[in-house]
């Protein structure tokens, strides 16, 4: 493989380390050549890096289009890689002409690059955003500059996210803490807490947050220092203001340091308060060394830091949430040791310079592989569902699609239909289109392969008869325009209405071409409607492939909220229904003897927070008040709440997805059927407790979590039924795949 890239050569900070980092490791695997647009330190360094390294000064920028054109052709790259401005301006002038693919790796917000040079935002910055809309792919150096790209409506297919990588070798610092202390003329005591910043000392970085908040923090915890080292325009202003706060003693300013290991192994905590940050080295550097991180909630920062797991975070400019913080880590040498590790185990799999190395080749045999593919006549899928609602268990269907679709093929073009398009495209790096937007979905059902109708009870009219007659016209709209259809992981009914079921037994009969059903029942509901020309797979819902997070995320993540990890809980998942108000009463109660009878603490957790949590008041105004409970008001995304759920004892639920969730996970069930769905889920994986929600009583239900709490443990009984569905789920994927292959691209 041979790639080629272009500079201008005059970058410093983080887009030079990661630049002369990524091609100096780079050039061991693969041929690499770097053409800069003037000489300086930058070509020099990459020189000395071992970089092949070619300058074309000057200001003709014909004579340089030509001599780059003649070094493609006569060496044989592969792939133009684009960095800044300039690169980006030649990579766009390239691309047609040579022919060769064209990617640009985006290292900071590009409309905030001249900011107080107006001439040059004029200038520079207009022909760089034009340029970037031209060329074929990008690259964000986070996941926030991704994200960032994908708002400003640039093709998420078509964008990559890679991070400034860091060799996490352990290194041994040149001395120790108290002599480096000693060398910077501290007297400071053994047993004191330093926190630290390595940053330029510039408005951006924002240090005198950092210095305020640590000033209020000393006040409760005396034991707090501060080390600040760097320098730039604002230290004789940020000297002057740690005296104003009577901090100058506590606070030492290092000025700039060369020695980084033994300044990071000098410290306890690990700041960053930047206003604005793409990702920050300082971040993984700390990491390296099993440093606590309290930094501001920025760019990539809340990638890596998820707060209360990894770290802690706090909002721009916020001194006094930045003060609470340092004096909670201050005060637990424990909660320092639980974060720092955690913060070291995610920056070792994630941000490694190994992994950015090694994402870096992926993204260029992702851009080969798409190019030999070619665009044919139509392309990708188009799913539809109830997505972009606020119901975790819709979007864990959607995020379970979306996997097994990429593992199918990572270059399948993917379009979704969302009531929150914008949130979707950010959420699954998809394109996305307003559920309701006719004209740009019928479009785009000109151009796709493959539609889905995705998951999930969509034919029901118990909820809206419109809802069922909207996805009949898709499903419709779609095989009229060329699309094969596929109905993937769904359950079928219950469908009331005489007319309803006529209308949708004509539509599946000639629109479908293939149905995959999680449960028994939608097939016996299908068979009763006449519904026999798709191809009708037994299979299960989607969504039993998703896994929880981590244990120690999920560690920090109850922490966060409250919940003490080692603790035995009972799980609540209600939603309001017609004659739920009349039982809230029995489940309050449940609650209370559970916690009696068993000494489990009731949680109630939301799949869709928007109805659930109103609900769950509902019932907890039953419980007595020497009942300890908790009411979580979000439980974040599937990964956190499958999570969540695998570390209750038991789950009571009226949710279909609370159950999948947790039956996957081994945790004893106890069902309440307010639609067939649930006791078809549970009779379909051999579960038997579940009562009606309109026959519902408090003996019936205590006594259904009294066999649940004897099953606890019996996880061959209990996960036995989910890992046959595990078994049979692939059938999703292999359906879609014999659908996807029957129409030539």
């Amino acid at each position: 493989m041979k790639v080629l890239h272009l500079i201008s050569g005059g970058d410093s900070g983080g887009a030079k380390t990661h630049v002369h980092s990524l091609l100096q490791n780079l050039s061991k695997r693969i041929d690499i050549t770097m053409v800069c647009f003037m000489e300086g330190p930058f070509s020099q360094e990459a020189r000395e890096l071992g970089i092949h390294t070619i300058v074309l000064p000057g200001h003709n920028l014909l004579h340089n289009l030509r001599t780059l054109k003649e070094l493609i052709r006569t060496e044989g790259f592969e792939i133009l890689h684009c960095h800044g401005a300039r690169g980006n301006m030649m990579g766009a002038l390239l691309r047609r002409s040579t022919g060769l693919p064209v990617v640009t790796t985006v290292h900071s917000d590009y409309r905030l690059d001249y900011l107080g040079r107006p001439f040059s935002r004029i200038t520079y910055g207009t022909i760089n955003t034009l340029a970037l809309r031209m060329l074929d792919y990008r690259i964000g150096v986070s996941d926030s500059m991704t994200d960032l790209l994908i708002a400003r409506k640039f093709d998420p297919d078509k964008l990559f996210t890679i991070y400034n990588g860091l060799d996490f070798t352990p290194r041994t610092p040149a001395m120790g803490r108290s002599a480096y202390l000693q060398q910077l003329g501290l007297d400071w005591p053994e047993d004191c807490v330093i926190a630290g910043i390595t940053a330029r000392l510039n408005p951006v970085k924002d240090i005198s947050t950092l210095i305020r908040g640590f000033a209020l923090a000393w006040k409760e915890q005396p034991q707090l220092r501060l080390l600040i080292a760097g320098d730039g325009p604002q230290m004789s202003m940020l000297k002057h203001l740690a005296q104003e706060l009577g901090v100058e003693r506590q606070v030492c300013f290092t000025g700039w340091i060369q020695d980084t290991d033994t300044f990071y192994h000098a410290l306890d905590i690990n700041t960053l308060t930047s206003l604005s940050e793409t990702f920050s080295y300082s971040l993984t550097e700390g990491a390296r060394v099993h440093l606590p991180t309290v930094s501001s909630r920025v760019g990539g920062v809340p990638y890596l830091i998820e707060h209360g797991v990894h770290g802690l975070l706090f909002e721009a400019g916020d001194a006094s949430t930045l003060a609470r913080h340092l004096s909670t880590l201050a005060a637990d040498p424990g909660l320092r040791r639980r974060l720092g590790e955690r913060l070291y185990q995610r920056a070792v799999a994630d941000y490694s310079l190994e992994s950015t190395l090694e994402r870096q080749l992926s993204i260029y045999e992702t851009i080969l592989r798409r190019k030999a593919r070619g665009m044919g006549r139509r392309d990708g899928a188009l799913v539809c569902g109830a997505y972009g609602r606020g119901n975790a268990g819709d979007d864990a269907i959607l995020e379970a699609i979306v996997t097994e679709l990429r593992q199918l093929d990572p270059d399948l073009p993917l379009w979704v239909l969302s009531r929150r398009p914008d949130e979707t495209r950010q959420t699954y790096r998809v394109n996305a289109i307003y559920t309701f937007a006719f004209p740009r979905f019928l479009w785009r059902m000109m151009k796709t392969r493959l539609y889905i109708n995705g998951g999930g009870s969509l034919m029901q009219d118990v909820t809206s008869h419109r809802s069922l007659w909207f996805y009949l016209f898709t499903i419709s709209a779609a095989k009229r325009l060329g699309n094969r259809v596929l109905m993937y992981g769904c359950g079928i009914g219950p469908i009331q209405s005489a007319a309803n079921r006529k209308r949708a037994s004509r539509v599946l009969q000639k629109s479908v071409d293939a149905i995959t059903l999680r449960d028994t029942h939608s097939a016996a509901e299908l068979e009763d409607m006449g519904v026999t020309h798709p191809k009708i797979i037994l299979s299960a819902d989607p969504t039993v492939i998703l896994p929880p997070a981590p244990p120690q995320v999920i560690d920090g993540f109850m922490e966060q909220l409250g919940l003490e990890p080692k603790e035995k809980y009972i799980g609540f998942t209600l939603r309001p229904w017609p004659g739920f108000e009349e039982k809230a009463a029995i489940f309050g109660a449940a609650a209370d003897y559970a916690y009696e009878t068993y000494g489990l603490t009731p949680v109630f957790l939301p799949i869709e927070p928007r109805l659930d949590v109103g609900a769950a008041r509902h019932a907890l105004r039953h419980m007595k008040e020497s009942t300890p409970r908790h009411l979580l008001e979000d439980t974040g995304g599937s990964d956190h709440t499958i999570g969540l759920l695998s570390r209750m004892q038991v789950v009571v639920s009226m949710r279909l997805h609370a159950l999948v969730f947790a039956a996957g996970q081994g945790i004893p069930l106890v069902g309440v059927v307010y639609d067939q769905k649930i006791s078809s889920f549970l009779s379909y994986i051999g579960q038997d407790l579940y009562t009606d929600l309109e026959q519902l009583t408090l003996p019936a239900l205590t006594a259904q979590i009294d066999a649940a709490c004897g099953r606890i443990g019996d996880t061959d009984f209990l996960a036995g039924g989910v890992t046959r569905l595990r078994q049979i789920e692939h059938r999703n994927q292999e359906t879609a795949q014999a659908l996807l292959g029957g129409l030539p691209s």
